[in-house]
């Protein structure tokens, strides 16, 4: 046996016919398949693609859902509505309020300011009448007869004096408002003219003028439906009427009314007489 005979030769076994054929016609099938798809290839290219998108179909539990979020949207545009109505009605309110509450301060301010006032006028008043009894100079004669009423001597009233004294002594008790003439209440000078009136004669309105409508006469000569006045005469601060009996009646302040009173409560400067 050769010593190389068991050494396996180093040549490439040949392939036979048939396997060279199979190989090649796979080869040109697969090259093929290639060319038919880049062919296929350019023509899409060449060609742009269009492509048609379709939109769903509105289902009616779609068109349900739909119209309850209208509702939904419907009914929180009326609430908020509404709240903002009663907020503007709320607002309105509170202005109104806030309003006549300034109106109620204000006229209370006004009420305590005329208070204030007729409180300063009656001290004032009162101040005055002091002092002008203080600078009288009367003499001692005429003082004497009105401290002690000695014209009460005098007879009784009769016809139109007569009427004048009831009239008077009729309003006592009403009350004393600045500028009134009657009937509910009076000032000074008011309740004299309103006397007055009752028999048909018109005097002047206010004090000063009353004290000089007549004929002057001594306190210590009064007669019924004389008028007494405080003061100088054209200057008179207060008026009131001699009843006889040595009183008179007079509407004296905002806190006393009209009042009957002797003529040593508030002694009177002097008189006139016009009947």
């Amino acid at each position: 046996m050769s010593h190389t005979a068991h050494i396996r030769s180093h040549r490439k076994p040949r392939r036979s016919a048939s396997t060279i054929a199979m190989r090649t016609g796979v080869a040109g099938g697969v090259l093929s398949t290639l060319a038919v798809a880049g062919a296929s290839g350019s023509a899409t290219a060449a060609e742009p693609v269009t492509q048609t998108l379709e939109l769903p179909t509105l289902t009616a539990d779609l068109a349900a859902q739909v119209a309850h979020s209208a509702d939904v949207t419907q009914q929180a545009a009326s609430s908020y509505e509404l709240r903002a109505e009663r907020d503007a009605a709320a607002a309105k309110a509170a202005k109104q309020a806030k309003a006549d509450l300034a109106e109620a301060k204000k006229k209370a301010a006004e009420e305590k300011k005329k208070a204030e006032e007729a409180a300063r006028k009656e001290a004032a008043e009162r101040a005055s009448r002091t002092a002008e009894r203080t600078t009288l100079s009367a003499s001692a004669d005429t003082g004497s007869a009105a401290s002690t009423g000695s014209s009460s001597v005098a007879p009784p009233a009769s016809g139109s004096a007569a009427a004048i004294v009831s009239f008077v002594q009729a309003q006592v008790g009403k009350a004393y408002v600045s500028g009134a003439t009657g009937p509910s209440a009076y000032d000074c000078s008011g309740l004299v003219q309103a006397a007055f009136n009752q028999v048909g004669i018109s005097l002047p309105r206010v004090s000063q003028a009353q004290s000089t409508a007549g004929t002057q006469v001594g306190l210590d000569n009064l007669q019924p439906g004389d008028i007494l006045y405080w003061g100088g005469a054209g200057s008179a601060y207060h008026v009131g009427v001699y009843v006889g009996d040595g009183m008179f009646v007079g509407a004296q302040n905002s806190s006393t009314g009209v009042v009957e009173k002797p003529l040593s409560y508030d002694p009177p400067s002097g008189a006139v007489r016009v009947l």
